[in-house]
């Protein structure tokens, strides 16, 4: 199945390139090709065009990475883990971010609360949740660092600007001016910790 989706993805880099355009694949656990952290990987690989695609990275997906809910041989956080051991939760971030940063271009800034929907081996999805959520399990501007920051440290630059990506919340919260303003502070937060001019 890889195989057809670099081959598509390729095919796609060509288009692109004709118009002097990147892609961005966006790791949705749900999505063929990119169930897990490491398949991302595997995939962008595969498709080896490192100057036309790469990765967009979702703070919310990216979570569910570590615990393996669409491939389960891939999870870095224990079975039953209860999001009271931060060091646990630093390093399996850390390992995705090690493994997907130098690939990624595009970044949405995300809350999550380590809940999927959905049913089957492959059709599970995130929740997105607003920032402020009592249940998120993000430090949304400590935890933005490991995609902005490269291994030294320093803001690696490699994403021209960064968005909130907040799907899936109905019309009424969307209507209510303290959504935007909690997503604004939590976007100001981010540049403020990783920012650049």
């Amino acid at each position: 199945m890889h195989h057809k989706i670099a081959k598509t993805f390729r095919e796609a880099c060509d288009i692109a390139a004709g118009y002097g355009e990147r892609l961005a694949a966006e790791g949705e656990i749900c999505w063929g090709g990119m169930h897990s952290w490491r398949q991302m990987v595997e995939l962008l690989e595969m498709v080896d065009r490192p100057k036309l695609i790469g990765f967009q990275a979702d703070m919310a997906h990216t979570l569910l990475y570590t615990m393996g809910y669409n491939a389960p041989e891939d999870r870095l956080l224990p079975d039953g883990y209860t999001w009271d051991d931060d060091d646990a939760l630093d390093e399996a971030l850390k390992t995705v971010t090690a493994a997907l940063r130098p690939w990624t271009i595009d970044f949405h800034v995300a809350q999550n609360d380590a809940t999927v929907k959905g049913s089957g081996s492959h059709d599970k999805t995130g929740r997105h949740c607003l920032p402020n959520d009592p249940n998120g399990k993000l430090k949304i501007a400590r935890d933005a660092g490991y995609w902005l920051r490269g291994q030294d440290g320093e803001p690696t630059m490699a994403v021209q600007h960064i968005c909130w990506d907040g799907c899936m919340f109905s019309n009424e919260t969307m209507m209510q001016p303290e959504t935007w303003n909690s997503i604004l502070a939590a976007m100001i937060s981010v540049r403020q910790a990783h920012g650049w001019n």
